[in-house]
């Protein structure tokens, strides 16, 4: 994950709320796009992330196995996904990613 998110540009990193978390742009206007998942509200890991309308509903409801909405940033239109199964794909969470990215860069 955090290889992942470092690449991106002007992408850094902090904790927030006892989480790893990403944010892009520089200076003083950065926003956070992506966080970890370490058993919030729950006892599952994953990553949560920025996502443009519509997204979250339709993953959600594609695999509920593998995302969700979750509390608080799901409100945002945020999605979360389990990094805690057995076949996660990181391709997918590089695209993901990159596209939180994007999304959040504008």
């Amino acid at each position: 994950m955090r290889d992942l998110c470092d690449e991106l540009p002007d992408t850094s990193s902090k904790i927030s709320h006892g989480e790893l978390a990403w944010s892009v742009g520089l200076g003083k206007k950065t926003r956070q796009f992506a966080t970890t998942w370490d058993h919030h509200h729950d006892d599952r890991n994953g990553v949560l992330f920025a996502a443009p309308p519509g997204a979250q509903d339709q993953l959600v409801a594609a695999d509920p196995q593998r995302y969700f909405v979750p509390p608080y940033y799901g409100g945002r239109g945020w999605v979360g996904m389990y990094l805690d199964i057995a076949d996660v794909d990181w391709d997918a969470v590089e695209l993901h990613l990159g596209d939180a990215h994007a999304h959040t860069r504008g």
